[in-house]
């Protein structure tokens, strides 16, 4: 057993037994920024619209190959609807910041992409090298200015391609984790949650370029502790999770001042000197997180992905499986989704019901999304490392119970009668949500004990990215069909396994998402910037 292991066997269990520290409480007054800030850095603003054709969200789940190629401009746009700051919401909810939101000086601007808590852990790096004949190096993206802020001038793509095997080109994204971001409210928690905001960010990306027709494969195994050095990163406090290769990447005029001939070479010491500047007075460190982290960043084993597919969950068998009706079309244009994407909290409404057509088509994207992000990483086109199980309240046409989701068969199977709105609601840790009030709450089930028996620690990492990817599909979906969603991690897993029967499977309950239409008319502010 793995410390990997050990975490994930803590995390799960942690209703019954908690975790260290006990009795944490937030400082809020010394919380860290939402973003990065280089003092010295100079920087050169993205643009924020290409005129690109039509691109809805149906067509960002589409398995179809993809032969497309970025623009500067598409990154950028990219980047924007993604995690770019889009705008300002202050709406009557549930959840227990409501009474700090109107505040200026507690500002929360929305995003493209799910966080958990709203955190937003990312950091987001590009390397570009001579290939688009402007001046090459290393920038950090800066989500309130849409800008790119130079961190290093000369063309170190060489050291990314030495550090991911197999890996082509000259133009990538580095997405890096600071812990902090997240663990100064989630303390021990947090890797736990940052692992699938990762997913959920990957997932954003991957939706976006394949509705633009480009396909982005992400790499989760590499040389970490070589790419924390080339962006000088204290690998404790930051490191470089996931390694997105760009097709294209040319550029198209919008980065002019950065243009120059040929390029420049750097050394293979090259490396980010510049610092950015911490806003809390006091770091605080949690020796769980630090303890998992470095063993997964210890494992250098070469990583055989396609053997991941004996981890794959393994749906019931059942004789009475009930086909779904299609899926509603999710005809909606994907920067306008992105753009209404929101946690619903509080404001589930149990009429009128959903309509089976919504229901089946949230299920199927979560379930196309988890697919998808599993063919990316191991390129076999198989089942995803995720299932899903549905416990119904109110979708209209269908008795209240559980039943698992064939993603196959887009079926769906009985296998516990009656109204369960009590139990998730007794087995749910917050009050931001009335679970009984959501028209169904899926589960997100994997087997991340075979995952890390398989490939090694790191198989933590590939079974959490995949669940935000999951998360991230059904929030985009709900938006395009104009019902509400919530994602959770507050909920007891233990209980719900049993409630699930899932004992000698590997399998835990990892994600409830709760989706459901939301109470009408109720005031709202939103503030867009674009």
């Amino acid at each position: 057993m793995s410390l990997a292991h050990d975490y994930l066997n803590a995390i799960v269990r942690r209703r019954r037994e908690p975790m260290e520290p006990l009795e944490f409480e937030p400082d809020w007054n010394d919380k860290p920024r939402k973003f990065k800030v280089y003092e010295d850095a100079t920087s050169f603003p993205l643009p924020t619209r290409e005129a690109l054709p039509p691109a809805t969200v149906a067509a960002g789940l589409d398995p179809s190959p993809r032969t497309g190629t970025f623009t500067v401009a598409r990154l950028g746009q990219m980047l924007r609807e993604s995690y770019g700051m889009l705008g300002r919401r202050l709406g009557v909810q549930g959840n227990n910041d409501r009474l700090t939101l109107p505040r200026y000086h507690n500002a929360v601007y929305h995003r493209g992409t799910a966080s958990g808590g709203g955190l937003y852990p990312a950091e987001i790096y590009w390397v570009r090298g001579r290939s688009t004949g402007t001046m090459p190096g290393v920038h950090s993206y800066s989500p309130p200015h849409h800008s790119m802020e130079r961190l290093l001038v000369g063309d170190v793509s060489g050291q990314v391609r030495d550090a991911v095997p197999g890996l082509e080109g000259d133009q990538f994204l580095l997405v890096g984790i600071k812990f902090w971001k997240n663990a100064f409210k989630y303390n021990s928690f947090s890797y736990h949650v940052v692992t699938m905001d990762l997913g959920a960010l990957l997932g954003s990306w991957q939706t976006w370029a394949r509705a633009h027709g480009i396909e982005l494969r992400p790499r989760l195994s590499f040389d970490e502790l070589r790419l924390n050095r080339l962006l000088g990163l204290d690998t404790a406090m930051e490191s470089v999770m996931a390694v997105v290769p760009l097709p294209g990447a040319l550029p198209d005029g919008h980065d002019g001042h950065d243009r120059a001939a040929g390029g420049h070479g750097a050394g293979d010491g090259a490396r980010v000197r510049m610092r950015e500047s911490e806003r809390s007075k006091t770091v605080i460190r949690f020796p769980a997180t630090e303890a998992v982290h470095a063993s997964i960043v210890a494992d250098t084993t070469p990583v055989d992905e396609t053997s991941l597919i004996g981890a794959r969950p393994v749906v019931p068998h059942s004789e009475d499986w009930l086909p779904l009706p299609p899926p509603r079309p999710l005809t909606a244009d994907l920067s306008t989704t992105l753009r209404s994407r929101r946690s619903s909290f509080g404001r589930f409404s149990a009429r009128p019901a959903l309509r089976q057509a919504e229901f089946s088509a949230l299920l199927h994207a979560g379930s196309r999304a988890g697919a998808l992000a599993s063919d990316a990483k191991r390129g076999d086109g198989g089942p995803a490392l995720t299932r899903l199980v549905a416990f119904v309240n109110h979708v209209d046409g269908l008795s209240s119970g559980v039943y698992h989701h064939d993603a196959e068969r887009h079926a769906i199977a009985l296998v516990q009668d009656g109204d369960p709105g009590l139990f998730l609601q007794r087995n749910y840790f917050l009050s931001n949500y009335n679970l009984e009030q959501a028209a169904a709450v899926l589960v997100v089930l994997a087997r991340p004990g075979a995952a890390m028996d398989t490939i090694g620690p790191r198989g933590y990492r590939y079974v959490n990215a995949e669940v935000g990817a999951v998360a991230q599909a059904v929030y985009t979906a709900s938006a395009a069909l104009g019902v509400g969603c919530g994602a959770a991690l507050g909920f007891d897993n233990v209980s719900f396994a049993e409630q699930l029967d899932l004992s000698g499977t590997g399998e835990w309950p990892l994600l409830l998402l709760m989706v459901g239409n939301e109470r009408r008319g109720e005031p709202d502010f939103d503030y867009r910037l674009d």
